[in-house]
């Protein structure tokens, strides 16, 4: 299970997150929603350990371990993976090679030999198939010169020949046209299994159409505001995010 419970955090002295209680179990695939500058990003982020956030309270649990202090690498290792809305390109490093580095720092860490290369060629040959892929495209340097879906159709060959426990996806649809959606989506539910958590940030219905998610949260100023079923992204969509605002206030006001 991923929680994080109170969490509190910080960039350059401004509070971006308020106290954001979440819970994803395994097996689950858990959407999280909400408007620009809720948070979303950050949460990710943080998760994942990225430097430039600060944790001023609060906790980040993964199967009972708190990792607040493991840096992204540890965490990696733990099984935690992030699909980045905004991949960098990195020219010079094809993603074969990229992919082979990565498989061999898990085996690493848990004392395992590095891979064979024929094991390597099978295991990303299989993966390829298993996302409609031409082979060439693990030979094309990481994400330079890709298209948005391309870029998108990268991460999710990442997801799946990594294979982590844990893979939270932030704004994977961002960016793409209906059939590229429909691409990137196959592929997550080819990954998906009772052994895996997924954690889908989204702004849009869209991609959910896709994605059979079993909860929803809400994140708005900081905070999950509100929490559901699959049946409220249709009441999102149909409403906006406006009325979540008002009830929220109507409670803090008739708390004080």
């Amino acid at each position: 299970m991923l929680e994080s419970k109170n969490l509190h955090v910080e960039i350059e002295g401004i509070k971006i997150l308020k106290g954001v209680n979440l819970k994803v179990e395994t097996g689950k695939v858990h959407a999280l929603m909400g408007p620009n500058g809720s948070g979303k990003s950050t949460l990710a982020n943080v998760i994942m350990g990225h430097p430039k956030y600060e944790i001023t309270q609060g906790q980040i649990i993964l199967n009972g371990e708190v990792i607040n202090d493991l840096s992204p690498d540890e965490r990696a290792k733990r099984g935690l993976f992030l699909s980045f809305q905004y991949p960098n390109e990195v020219d010079g490093v094809t993603i074969s090679t990229f992919l082979r580095t990565a498989i061999n720092s898990l085996r690493e860490g848990k004392g395992e030999e590095p891979i064979s290369v024929l094991d390597f060629h099978n295991l990303l040959k299989e993966k390829l198939d298993l996302l409609k892929t031409d082979e060439s495209f693990a030979q094309r340097y990481l994400n330079h010169g890709f298209s948005g879906g391309e870029k998108k159709k990268s991460e999710i060959l990442q997801l799946v020949v990594l294979d982590p426990k844990v893979a939270i996806l932030d704004e994977t649809d961002s960016g793409l046209d209906i059939s590229a959606i429909r691409d990137v989506a196959d592929g997550i539910n080819k990954f998906m299994g009772k052994d895996k958590i997924i954690l889908i940030i989204t702004h849009y219905k869209r991609i959910l159409e896709y994605i059979k998610h079993d909860k929803l949260s809400i994140l708005i100023n900081g905070k999950i505001a509100l929490e559901g079923g699959p049946e409220l992204v249709d009441e999102l969509e149909a409403k906006g995010y406006g009325w979540i605002q008002e009830d929220a206030s109507e409670i803090k006001s008739e708390m004080r």
